[in-house]
């Protein structure tokens, strides 16, 4: 929270450049701080903190609309919170207090890999004016601590920061052992992969017009992964069930009253300019509304669609490159489950048109 607030005030006084330089892309501010005596209890004496590419996030920022002061407000003004979720490969995940946005923990291996697609990212964000599915890219750094490294990276929640997420499915495009385990789905919000999703008999119902929409952001998408030889991304789909959210508001509603009823006037619930439930127009919405400037990856369901739902869906992960690594898991698992078994490790092109074309199936 420091180091985001420093690295914002500072580029403040810094002349935004007309066009980026080659050099912005290989570029870093760094600060170290020692012996903050006077605030020792939440922070430690002596720390590192340093910014990758400053110039090139605060542009793709204002590119995504979001505005540098929001940004920092939402950051800083109070602790992220933690999510239960932690990612394959161990990655932490933290969302700033107002869930607009996620801090994600990553490896040096992926800073190394966001430096390599950084300025061709860039490019394709401005071809197609911030309007795609792939992660909004908003900041990246590192914190030192006792000599101790973590890097992270900040991406636009693909989720509301206003409505709740029912079901949650993590979506590849491929079979093989693409099911939730036992453990996950005891959590209170199991991700579901793509097995579940067919057993499940889901449809994502959207009109045409969205559908023609999101099919050709998704085409192009996908294309851009390819060429770059990115892979094992998937789509995140988070589902919001318009009815329950309804029926949740009339019982909180309910008890809210009852409760006011017996403290004589002290009732509870959600304050009205709480985050949570107004726009930044301080217009309450109702259940199922959502402003899309804020929440850019949602698409309501169409009117015949069996339930009033709301969908948000985004690629994540598309750090991956196909590497060696790669090559020898397919190997691995075509010898294992067959040649023509979906398995998810196959080469960029394969898998951006499986992919591509599991989604489309999808959509109704």
């Amino acid at each position: 929270m420091w180091g985001v607030n420093h690295s914002i005030n500072e580029l403040s006084h810094v002349q935004i450049p007309i066009m980026l330089m080659p050099d912005d892309f290989k570029a870093y501010s760094k600060i170290k701080v020692d012996n903050h005596l006077f605030n020792k209890e939440n922070m430690p004496s002596h720390f590192k903190f340093k910014e990758y590419c400053p110039l090139v996030f605060r542009n793709l920022r204002e590119r995504f609309g979001i505005d540098d002061q929001d940004f920092l407000n939402s950051l800083t003004r109070s602790a992220p919170l933690n999510s239960e979720s932690q990612g394959r490969s161990g990655a932490r995940f933290h969302t700033s207090y107002d869930k607009r946005y996620v801090i994600k923990t990553i490896s040096s291996e992926d800073v190394a890999e966001m430096h390599n697609i950084l300025m061709k990212y860039h490019q394709f964000i401005v071809e197609c004016h911030g309007n795609t599915l792939l992660p909004q890219f908003l900041g990246m750094y590192r914190l030192t601590v006792d000599g101790d490294e973590t890097y992270m990276i900040v991406t636009r929640n693909v989720f509301s920061h206003r409505l709740s997420i029912y079901k949650k499915y993590d979506l590849k495009g491929s079979t093989v052992a693409r099911e939730a385990s036992d453990k996950e789905k005891t959590k209170e919000l199991p991700t579901y992969k793509d097995n579940d999703f067919i057993n499940d008999g889901k449809k994502i119902s959207i009109d045409e017009e969205n559908k023609k929409m999101f099919l050709e952001k998704l085409r192009k998408d996908v294309e851009f992964l390819a060429l770059l030889r990115l892979m094992d991304y998937s789509l995140l789909v988070g589902i919001h069930d318009v009815e329950r959210s309804e029926q949740e508001e009339v019982e909180s509603k309910d008890n809210a009253a009852d409760e006011e009823g017996e403290s004589d006037g002290g009732g509870i619930g959600t304050p009205p300019d709480s985050p949570s439930n107004t726009l930044d127009s301080n217009k309450p919405l109702s259940p199922g509304e959502f402003d899309p400037t804020i929440d850019v990856y949602a698409i309501k369901s169409n009117y015949s669609a069996p339930k009033k739902e709301v969908y948000f869906m985004a690629i994540i992960d598309i750090l991956q490159h196909y590497d060696a690594k790669k090559k020898a898991a397919h190997a691995a698992k075509t010898v294992k489950h067959g040649a023509g078994a979906e398995i998810s490790t196959v080469n960029p092109e394969q898998y951006s048109k499986r992919f591509h074309d599991f989604i489309t199936t999808i959509l109704s």
